[in-house]
């Protein structure tokens, strides 16, 4: 599967969780059990999903290094 798309699908299942687990422990105020799950996901992606973010970089300098060719 395409690498980018592993990688956003668990940033997004990560902030999922993380806010359910929020909601369930009491935080009802939208706005900051927003705030705070973005926070809490985005630390815990930091440190959880290095390898999908090092994959990711690597389709993307690859793609970035290759010679394209001229047209004219």
């Amino acid at each position: 599967m395409h690498p980018v798309l592993v990688y956003t699908a668990s940033r997004i299942g990560l902030f999922a969780v993380t806010l359910g687990v929020l909601y369930l422990l009491g935080l009802q105020n939208p706005f900051w059990l927003i705030i705070v799950s973005f926070l809490i996901s985005g630390f815990a992606s930091y440190v959880l999903l290095s390898k999908q973010r090092d994959a990711v970089s690597t389709r993307i300098s690859d793609k970035v290094d290759r010679p394209r060719p001229d047209s004219d």
